[in-house]
């Protein structure tokens, strides 16, 4: 197998692909796109007018079928962390782990199918624009696809010994709004319905949901409300974050946010909620342990594995129904500051991995 060729990648790394840079992003997406197209896949290309364009690769084949997927899009924008440099060790620049390192993991494990069987099959490749930004817009799109999938494969960026990721925490992101009466706090105290009060005993319940012991966290990050010392606010705002590693745990906790709107704590007062689950959990399972263990006796290796709290779109194919594992990419660290570095011997170690899979899969179509 031909050692990775980080020359290449660095002609990614270099552009800016912000998520918010449409531009950038489409024109890391036409990387891509001239090199897989040159596997024999066709690009479905799913236009976009305010963030970069989704593109799915779709190969043959009329069997099971397999998703690798992947974003486009990166954290920081023009000027923030424009540079591409390594050592003998390591890569450094936006994406390299995270994850247009992991993008051309796949990319080159698909050129070595394509080497072994002299074609693709039943293997596609899915790539968002807007995944760092919570696919707000792709995951609708991903949702839609997973139907036509058994397997997903996302190419975030492998742990410290190369786990995989089996499960992932869901987070939703939500907001009360509070309305209260105005009053001078001089003249008018008692006939003022004070909003902040109110928003205050909501944060302290809301807090009160988060359980350590099974990985369940509830933050209000950001608290508005008022107009100045001498009026008692006549509105506030909390804004807050769930995470949960179950369903079960995502019930309870929506069920007693729903109890904490309802209720006034201070008479008078009315909430509003709105928002919700960004993407649900990704929960391990005996049949990912399965899928594990086949791919120890495929590849020959042992192969660890491990959670993170941490969301990505493996949540969303998960969520889907569709048998999903995470962490294909190379590892790295860093991602999301302007630390970001990737390991340059995981990414032969990965597309040799990922090689034998695919390998297997394309042979007898199934694991």
């Amino acid at each position: 197998m031909a050692n990775f060729n980080f020359s290449e990648l660095r002609k990614a790394i270099e552009i800016n692909s912000f998520t918010k840079n449409r531009d950038g992003v489409n024109r890391v997406g036409k990387l891509f796109q001239e090199e897989i197209e040159k596997l024999g896949l066709r690009t479905e290309v799913f236009e976009r007018e305010e963030i970069g364009d989704h593109l799915l690769f779709r190969s043959g084949g009329d069997r099971d079928r397999v998703l690798l997927l992947g974003h486009l899009d990166t954290v920081f924008p023009e000027g923030s962390f424009d540079e591409y440099r390594e050592d003998s060790e390591w890569i450094y620049g936006a994406g390299v782990c995270d994850m247009k390192g992991g993008n051309y993991v796949a990319l080159q494990s698909l050129r070595e199918i394509k080497n072994i069987f002299g074609e693709i099959k039943n293997i596609d490749m899915l790539l968002v624009s807007d995944e760092e930004t919570g696919s707000d817009d792709s995951k609708f799109l991903t949702a839609e696809l997973s139907d036509n999938y058994k397997y997903s494969f996302v190419f975030e960026a492998a742990g410290v010994n190369n786990e995989l990721v089996v499960a992932r925490k869901g987070v939703g992101t939500l907001f009360i709004e509070i309305e209260g009466k105005a009053a001078h706090a001089g003249n008018s105290y008692t006939s003022g319905v004070d909003a902040n009060l109110e928003a205050s005993h909501k944060a302290i319940e809301l807090i009160k949901l988060t359980d350590l012991s099974k990985g369940t966290t509830v933050n209000v990050g950001k608290i508005e409300g008022g107009i100045g010392a001498n009026t008692i606010s006549p509105f506030a705002k909390l804004t807050f974050e769930i995470r949960y590693t179950s369903s079960d745990e995502r019930d309870r906790v929506m069920d007693g946010i729903e109890q904490i709107v309802n209720r006034s704590y201070v008479s008078g007062s009315v909430a509003n909620l709105y928002g919700g689950i960004q993407r649900d959990v990704m929960e391990d399972s005996n049949e990912k342990s399965r899928l594990i263990k086949r791919f120890e006796e495929i590849t020959g290796e042992k192969v660890l594995t491990e959670s993170r709290g941490g969301v990505s779109d493996a949540n969303i194919t998960s969520s889907a129904d569709v048998l999903t594992l995470d962490g294909f990419g190379p590892f790295g660290d860093g991602d999301h500051t302007i630390h970001e570095r990737a390991l340059k011997s995981s990414f032969n170690e990965r597309v040799n991995f990922v090689t034998k899979i695919l390998s297997h899969f394309t042979k007898y179509g199934e694991f």
